[in-house]
């Protein structure tokens, strides 16, 4: 009988102070389950509110990495370098952990998962859901990764350059809605600007598409040379995608015209469904952006 999965659970924290309480203690009172909850890390990255004094607060219960700002992308990327479990369960300060989360998880980590990815429920500010129903995860808190793989692809501009490895062939996707992701007016990403939200992805997207392209020389355990070929294709489609919208959004319907041609070539190139393709197309021709942006709270 295999050992019970180490589990690291790292919080990464800027500015988040006042939210963060919520973060240390949704780890600390995880439901027990067939893990080991091998340690809790709060990545301080040079918050000038009071999240040290709530870090001074769990100082018995948690190890805090306290420095200058270095921004989310390094950050992130030390959450695996800092971490000594086997998996690593991403939470940002402003979010919280349903108590049954490692419990569930840890049970779909046997036969060879790599990445496990889950539903989320979103809340305002204060915690008050903003949708009655759970939603789709794929975002920093809701990913629960596995460190040695994850390790291959570091340095990591986003938490979607883990995605790769669900594109291998590796990851679980769970209904369960296991992390409370909070939408309010100091969030990190722009959702309200027109095309920012799209380029900052497309960015990501291209940028984690040519790593697995120069990646293909020494590949990985996780995907032959091939696949990661075909990860990679599949990753310029979504840059693309995102791309279309961001022009959409800012009612520049002719440029976005002329990205659908290459879309449509790289979404055969990698094999990838068209559908995303036909919505995109459909925004074009109807000059109706796909996202709907929300406004400023």
């Amino acid at each position: 009988m295999s050992a019970p999965p180490r589990i690291s659970c790292v919080i990464l924290c800027h500015n988040y102070g006042r939210y963060l309480d919520q973060a240390i203690t949704s780890c600390m009172e995880q439901e027990p389950g067939n893990f080991i909850l091998q340690e809790i890390i709060v990545i301080d990255d040079g918050s000038n509110d009071e999240t040290e004094e709530v870090c001074l607060r769990h100082k018995d219960d948690v190890k805090v990495i306290r420095r200058q700002r270095q921004g989310f992308a390094q950050t992130l990327t030390d959450a695996f370098l800092l971490a000594t479990g086997d998996w690593v369960a991403l939470l940002d300060a402003d979010d919280w952990f349903h108590p049954s989360k490692l419990r569930t998880c840890a049970e779909a980590m046997a036969g060879g998962a790599l990445f496990i990815e889950h539903w989320e429920n979103v809340v305002d500010s204060d915690g008050n859901p903003m949708v009655k129903e759970p939603h789709p995860g794929g975002n920093t808190s809701t990913l629960v990764v596995h460190r040695e793989a994850a390790r291959s692809l570091l340095p990591a501009a986003n938490e979607i350059f883990f995605h790769a490895l669900r594109e291998a062939g590796h990851g679980i996707v769970l209904s369960t809605p296991s992390t409370f992701y909070r939408i309010h007016p100091r969030s990190m990403t722009d959702r309200s600007t027109p095309g920012v939200s799209q380029d900052y992805r497309a960015e990501v997207c291209t940028a984690l598409a040519d790593r697995l392209q120069a990646m293909r020389g020494d590949p990985p355990d996780w995907a032959t040379s091939r696949r990661l070929q075909r990860i990679s294709l599949h990753f310029r489609t979504i840059a693309l995608g995102h791309q279309i919208e961001s022009t959409m959004q800012r009612g520049r319907r002719l440029p976005a015209m002329l990205l659908i041609p290459g879309m449509l070539i790289s979404t055969l190139r990698a094999r990838d469904s068209i559908a995303p393709w036909l919505r995109s197309l459909s925004s074009v021709i109807t000059g109706r952006p796909i996202v709907r942006l929300n406004a400023r709270q």
